[in-house]
């Protein structure tokens, strides 16, 4: 939530004031949901919920054309200050990047060896892909655009690139025999399901009601 605060606070501090359906429009044109996990329908209820809060005020409204006249939207004082906070803790704090393929990694023993070493250079493919295309395409995509959006496709490719020679890497040493899968022994690293049980007890204590249920 604090993510779609911040796009929308930010976005309003530059066009306010603002309709919120140019607000989605907007957003949805920078792919937020892609690289901020900021889904379009989530716009109107936070526009919403920080008029609530004090954060944003209505400044009247506005019509294009014949269609139906859209609430425009402006910073209060304290909606100004909650930017600005935001704006420096993603500055300034580092929050590793979500990414639902390291559940997946988690299990990996799960996974037989030749099908994990072919996933891992299939992704390394798809991300290789994805450089090639950012490569190709973004000076056209940042033609008309402030020089740091190229400097944020450039963080993006960096990132591809370096998670494609990770997964080359751990490709070849899982090819090459490093570590042990549930198809040829007893468990994650040799380990029986009980002596896990036993260390995780042994770490963590034994559980209580609340755990078990």
């Amino acid at each position: 939530m604090s993510t779609t605060r911040l796009l929308i606070l930010g976005l309003i501090s530059y066009l306010q004031p603002v309709h919120g359906y140019d607000i989605r429009k907007e957003l949805a044109s920078w792919h937020v949901e892609s690289w901020a996990n900021v889904q379009p329908g989530s716009i109107y209820h936070a526009l919403r919920k920080m008029t609530e809060e004090g954060l944003l005020e209505e400044a009247g409204t506005g019509q294009t054309g014949n269609r139906p006249a859209h609430t425009q939207y402006a910073l209060t004082a304290a909606g100004a200050a909650e930017y600005q906070t935001l704006l420096r803790k993603y500055w300034w704090e580092y929050q590793e990047p979500t990414d639902p393929f390291l559940a997946g990694f988690a299990f990996l023993p799960h996974l037989p060896r030749a099908e994990a070493v072919g996933a891992l250079r299939a992704r390394a493919r798809l991300l290789e892909g994805w450089n090639a295309t950012y490569r190709d395409n973004v000076e056209e995509w940042t033609a008309y655009k402030p020089v740091h959006v190229a400097w944020q496709f450039e963080l993006t490719m960096a990132r591809c690139e370096a998670e494609a020679r990770w997964c080359h890497d751990i490709a070849a040493r899982i090819e090459a025999g490093e570590g042990t899968h549930t198809n040829e022994g007893p468990g994650p690293e040799g380990e029986s399901a009980e002596e896990w049980r036993k260390a995780i007890r042994a770490e963590y204590g034994e559980p209580v009601d609340e755990d078990d249920e």
